[in-house]
């Protein structure tokens, strides 16, 4: 090898080690044939398993409900926050989810996730005050 940056490789970027193996996104054999086997039952298997929920079963009953009605992702929290009008008045937004944080209200999660709503609106009102500023300016030297 004669200097840095001329290795060679076995395989040329976009080459397959194997080209005729299974193609990209195919399933495995395997699993293909669970899953025919699951397209043949797939009616038994859910009437066995309501079945057993209605029998009293808990692994059953949990892996219907767990379909119907998933568990929430996150939980709903109640906290202060003061009325955002312009984007300057963020900083007393953040503030104030600072406090709540320090005080057990919110956890750091939360607060990270408030401030990042925060954020997002900050974003909205700066590009409304700009929208505002160039339409205003247009109107002044005459091009509108």
């Amino acid at each position: 090898m004669a200097g840095e940056g001329s290795r060679r490789t076995q395989f040329q970027p976009g080459q397959s080690g194997n080209p005729k193996g299974r193609p990209p996104g195919s399933r495995s054999r395997k699993l293909a044939v669970l899953d025919n086997l699951g397209e043949q039952s797939a009616e038994a298997i859910l009437v066995a398993t309501i079945d057993g929920a209605k029998c009293g079963d808990t692994s059953a009953a949990r892996a219907i409900l767990d379909r119907v009605w998933p568990a929430r992702k996150g939980a709903r929290v109640a906290f202060d926050l003061p009325e955002m009008a312009r984007a300057g008045d963020l900083a007393a937004a953040i503030s104030g989810v600072n406090r709540q944080v320090a005080a057990g209200v919110l956890s750091l999660e939360e607060g990270a996730l408030v401030v990042g709503l925060l954020d997002a609106q900050r974003k909205a009102l700066e590009t409304g005050e700009l929208v505002a500023r160039i339409a205003a300016l247009e109107e002044r030297i005459g091009l509108k």
